[in-house]
């Protein structure tokens, strides 16, 4: 099979994706402040498959420390509590008909270090995402000078467009964490 062009953008969307998805894992760690984020994550068992919290409630913000999941189905109730308490976010569910409450205790310091590790973890799994993509990149560059459809000059030219992106997706990984950091270790 005769590999396509060159698509450098390609390399960066999927450099990208890989910080999206750690900016997702990033917000539902528990800071303290109560956020509809710290939900997102959780998975419930309910009509027969898992299905993520917000496919089955509203989850609001009443108070400074205070989540309110509003549960569309009373059938369903008792799902998206269990799902909750097995979390690791460390919450206690209160239920009142189909409204579930979850306090945001204080956070002490060996919970923020922990939560500090977790960020540190979901930094380096994204960190090695962006690099299997530069190697995808990098890889189908090389089979690209092999098969005689690229010049070296292309392919230098490629090579240093895939590091840049590279660095800059890692920077970008680096900086959500040091925020993240910062907005754990302050509250």
């Amino acid at each position: 099979m005769k590999p396509g062009p060159f698509d450098i953008a390609d390399v960066k969307r999927r450099m990208q994706g890989a910080i999206a998805v750690l900016k997702q894992e990033l917000g539902g760690l528990r800071t303290g402040r109560a956020s509809p984020g710290m939900v997102d994550p959780i998975q419930v068992e309910a009509y027969g498959q898992h299905m993520p919290i917000n496919q089955l409630a509203t989850v609001s913000v009443p108070e400074a420390r205070l989540l309110s999941v509003q549960v569309w189905d009373n059938s369903v109730v008792k799902a998206v509590e269990k799902a909750i308490r097995d979390s690791d976010l460390g919450l206690n569910p209160q239920t009142e008909g189909q409204v579930i409450r979850l306090r945001i205790p204080e956070l002490n310091q060996e919970r923020r270090q922990e939560l500090v590790k977790v960020a540190h973890k979901y930094a380096e799994a994204a960190r090695i995402a962006v690099r299997h993509v530069r190697r995808d990149g990098i890889d189908h560059l090389k089979t690209l000078k092999k098969d005689g459809h690229v010049s070296e000059d292309e392919i230098k030219h490629h090579e240093s467009e895939v590091q840049k992106a590279t660095d800059q997706s890692i920077a970008e990984i680096d900086h959500a964490l040091t925020h993240k950091e910062k907005e754990v270790m302050s509250v």
